[in-house]
């Protein structure tokens, strides 16, 4: 019989060991303010109108 995997449990302290471990490779953080997402410029799907040839 084979084992089941098992699952895996994200806490804060896993989260704070991976982010200080990404810190310490050399990684960094970039804080965005409250009410922006941090995207240079996002553009929306273009609405597409069909036309019948009629």
């Amino acid at each position: 019989m084979s084992k089941k995997p098992e699952k895996v449990t994200l806490t804060s302290a896993t989260i704070e060991e991976q982010t200080a471990a990404f810190l310490k490779s050399g990684g960094s953080v970039e804080y965005v303010g409250k009410g922006k997402s941090g995207q240079v410029a996002y553009q929306g799907s273009k609405q597409i109108n069909l036309k019948s040839g009629k």
